[in-house]
């Protein structure tokens, strides 16, 4: 059977939109807002009316009629930790996403998003793996202290998106296959797929993990602490040095991959050496992963915006022993990934799952 299916994927400053007829991708386009339009409203949730508006310029612009829509799929945002596949948008996952209870980000609206579109045809508005995917083992789960539990936020659409997509290469099932999968983008994770769960990554958000281009990754501790309480930062200013002004940007003042490579290229050695520390770390990661497996890897995967980096992959490929097998998914394939998640239903691979707030 034919679908068409239209992605939303709610970004900081952008909108991603993209129509795919099954697999084939129709249109695909990124709208860009100017932060003084974003920061004008004082909640998240609130930025909805102009956002929807985007979308049905869109479908304007390229001629294509709402009613055509055979499904709609959102980016899902800040939820209770659930578990990975594919969830039809419900009045909890609203509810949840509107009062903002697991935390604010535009990727909630992809949910609002898509519902809202869905209602006017009464058709079905899906999330698929959304960051608050949470398949840890126990053991992954001690952080160290009674206080704190290690939490499961990471690049959960492009990770499972990639496994599978390597599943389907080498003509076998995901729930199979033993895999470590490298998110490396402006935010970095890594993750343990051990027959189709995730069952250890780094908090990508919550600094935890190798540095990446905009992130600090797990920092000393007693510095941290001293930091904290210097009184040369406020909470918030701190939360901002970890995730915002933090990895790359605090040593070379850039986060931008195109210009790195550019500086590197001409023989800029600061950001060079950089680099190289930031992928030494991305090894590191692999490694304990690949030890708490005891070894029984049947590949890593290499995916995110910063795979298009030549000399970085190099230099994670040169680090790595040669009889691990290595492939490399350049981008962030979120689009993709979104419209495969709900073809993964509509094609009866999977079963569509209920979102359930904590209060039921």
């Amino acid at each position: 059977m034919d679908y068409r299916i239209l992605a939303i994927n709610s970004g900081s400053t952008s909108t991603k939109l993209a129509i795919y007829d099954n697999y084939h991708p129709l249109v695909v386009k990124n709208y860009l807002h100017e932060n003084i339009l974003v920061h004008r409203y004082h909640k998240i949730f609130l930025q909805k009316d102009f956002r929807k508006e985007t979308i049905l310029n869109f479908l304007e612009e390229f001629k294509i009629p709402l009613e055509s829509i055979d499904v709609f799929v959102g980016r899902g945002g800040l939820l209770r930790p659930i578990k990975s596949g594919t969830y039809e948008v419900n009045q909890e996952m609203l509810e949840d996403l509107e009062s903002e209870k697991y935390g604010a980000h535009s990727c909630n609206l992809g949910a609002v998003l898509a519902y809202e579109l869905s209602l006017e045809y009464k058709r079905p508005a899906y999330i698929v793996d959304p960051v608050v995917v949470d398949e840890l083992s126990d053991y992954a789960r001690i952080s160290g202290h009674r206080e704190f539990e290690r939490k499961s936020i990471f690049h959960a659409l492009n990770q499972k998106a990639t496994a599978h997509r390597y599943a389907d290469e080498i003509e076998s099932k995901y729930d199979e296959l033993n895999l470590i999968v490298a998110h490396l983008g402006g935010g970095i994770s890594i993750g343990l797929h051990k027959k189709g769960q995730v069952v250890d990554v780094n908090n990508a958000l919550g600094g935890e993990g190798p540095f990446t281009p905009e992130r600090t990754g797990t920092l000393p501790a007693f510095q941290l602490i001293d930091i904290c309480f210097s009184g040369k930062y406020s909470k918030e200013e701190v939360k901002k040095q970890i995730v915002g002004k933090g990895g790359l940007v605090s040593y070379i003042g850039t986060s931008d991959g195109i210009e790195i490579s550019r500086r590197i290229e001409e023989g800029d050695e600061e950001a060079k050496f950089y680099l190289e520390a930031m992928a030494y770390q991305i090894i590191k990661e692999i490694g304990s992963l690949y030890f708490a497996s005891k070894g029984e890897i049947d590949a890593v995967l290499l995916t995110g915006g910063l795979a298009h980096s030549k000399y970085l992959c190099s230099f994670i490929l040169n680090h790595l022993p040669q009889f691990i097998k290595v492939k490399i998914y350049p981008g962030e394939n979120e689009m993709e990934s979104l419209v495969y998640g709900a073809l993964r239903v509509l094609e009866g691979k999977e079963e569509i799952k209920t979102y359930l707030s904590e209060n039921f």
